[in-house]
């Protein structure tokens, strides 16, 4: 699972169609100034914003852009969206491969009509399908982590990584890239990654049971929303909230509330309006017969208390 969200709204034949200006055309003709964005699930702030920031660049560049998105992160709601928008045929088509494999037959079938085909935030193990993948740096969003944990509690003490599920890419390496940074700081020592099934009840068990065995740690780091609210949950509960520095990942409204309270100290939000952004720029680009580059890597933001207004910007939306 990649973005974690609650779905509200309308369900048609599991299906949401959202959009802020724009939308899938159903005349059959097929248009090449029309593009589509599929996003990962409907309702997830991150993909909103995401679509807001594809939107304005459409609109710039004299497209027109719709959005559909499953009510799932699940191939099997998102397949038959991507075979109802390449029916109409748009000249582009950015998507979010909910599974790295089982997207790839019909992201192929997509391709093959001549559709220009853009990956926005996930991507198939096949790079031969897509003519451009934009998304985080989720290794470097790791480091990040690491370096505005150190600081938050003086380069020295205990800490801990909780992880959503093992095996997933973007967490893992978030993960990964936090122990590997974490190194260059030898007053502080690493107690690892423990994962939490993506349950805040398990994540908040996990605190509960490294505070017993190690009453000193200083911060944790969560690498997605239900770890951190899990790991909040335990720290509220040890009387530790605070004291304990817990940094979290992305910034959903929700997210934000909770920096804004203390509940956390810092958040690593990405710029999924840029991925947005540069996923029409490369679409657009491969319609017109421009060059375009294959693999573009977002950069990504530490935000605190400190500093909030200062990257609001990078706030994510419920809506454009």
């Amino acid at each position: 699972m990649r973005r974690l969200g609650t779905v509200f709204g309308a369900v048609l034949a599991g299906v949401l169609v959202v959009g802020c200006s724009g939308s899938v055309d159903d005349s059959g003709g097929g248009d090449s100034k029309k593009l589509v964005l599929i996003p990962g699930v409907a309702d997830e702030p991150f993909y909103i914003s995401m679509q807001c920031g594809a939107e304005a660049k459409a609109e710039a560049l004299g497209y027109e852009l719709g959005t559909q998105a499953p009510t799932k992160f699940d191939a099997a709601q998102q397949t038959p969206i991507l075979s109802g928008v390449v029916a109409n045929k748009p000249g582009g088509i950015l998507i979010a491969p909910t599974h790295a494999t089982a997207m790839a037959s019909p992201m192929k079938q997509a391709r093959d009509t001549g559709i220009a085909m853009v990956e926005v935030d996930t991507a198939l193990d096949d790079t031969s399908v897509a003519v451009s993948s934009i998304a985080s740096d989720n290794k470097k969003g790791g480091e990040l982590a690491a370096q505005t944990l150190a600081k938050l509690i003086g380069d020295k003490g205990p800490v801990l990584v909780i992880n959503t599920k093992a095996g997933t890419s973007t967490t893992d390496a978030r993960a990964q890239g936090f122990q590997d940074a974490v190194k260059a700081f030898p007053g502080i020592t690493s107690l690892g990654v423990q994962y939490n099934n993506n349950e805040a009840a398990q994540a908040a068990s996990i605190v509960t049971a490294t505070l017993a065995a190690h009453p000193d740690l200083a911060g944790i780091f969560a690498t997605n929303l239900s770890s951190a609210e899990g790991a909040a949950t335990g720290l509220r509960n040890a009387n530790k909230l605070g004291q304990v520095k817990l940094v979290g990942f992305d910034a959903s409204p929700k997210q934000v509330e909770d920096l804004k309270a203390g509940t956390v100290q810092a958040l690593i939000a990405q710029d999924p309006a840029g991925i947005g952004e540069k996923g029409v720029e490369q679409a657009v680009a491969a319609i017109e017969g421009k060059p375009v580059t294959r693999t573009i890597q977002t950069d990504m933001v530490a935000i605190t208390q400190a500093d909030m207004d200062a990257n609001s910007k990078y706030f994510y939306k419920r809506k454009c």
